[in-house]
């Protein structure tokens, strides 16, 4: 496990997106799980602002995915994408998700077991929402999630995670509380 980062308010899963995207270049593919309301799509916009990717980044539960062209010119695009809907890896398949693969910074909510065998490495990251919240609908919309406390286990797969967890447990923060 790269990290466990316990993140009190939306603003704080904002900006752990940002620090994480420090972490990220192309090629990279996150898998998001966790329940309606956790945190998702607000941790990828966090993910699109680090990137300076054209926003602005929203759920893309109902087109599937979209690509964020980088606005720095140099930087990778974000593809988003959110599996929801998708009942199997043929599905997947049809996005065509790894032909941006190798140009970009793939994030798929959803993707458990559906997007790992994307690339030969991936970050896995798991939000956990306090016993006491409740899931709001709308993840990443404005109003949409709570400020309950969150916990996001980050945990990478494969070669790329494992020559890069260490400075990537110091860059998020040792596994404390996200600022």
């Amino acid at each position: 496990m790269l990290a466990e980062i316990r993140v009190p308010t939306a603003a704080r899963m904002r900006e752990l997106g940002r620090r994480l995207a420090g972490l990220l270049r192309a090629g990279d593919l996150l898998v998001l799980t966790g329940p309606l309301g956790a945190g998702k799509t607000t941790l990828v916009q966090g993910i699109g602002d680090g990137l300076g990717v054209r926003g602005p980044v929203t759920s893309p539960t109902f087109v599937i995915a979209r690509v964020h062209p980088s606005e720095l010119g140099s930087g990778p695009a974000l593809v988003h994408a959110d599996a929801y809907r998708l009942g199997s890896r043929a599905e997947v398949d049809d996005l065509d998700l790894d032909a941006d693969l190798d140009s970009s910074v793939t994030v798929v909510e959803w993707g458990e077991g559906l997007v790992e065998d994307l690339a030969p490495s991936y970050l896995e990251v798991k939000i956990a929402m306090a016993p006491a919240a409740t899931a709001v609908k709308g993840d990443g919309e404005a109003g949409g999630v709570s400020d309950e406390p969150r916990t996001v286990r980050l945990a990478g797969r494969g070669p790329r995670w494992e020559a890069a967890a260490g400075p990537a447990s110091l860059a998020l923060n040792g596994g404390s509380e996200a600022p």
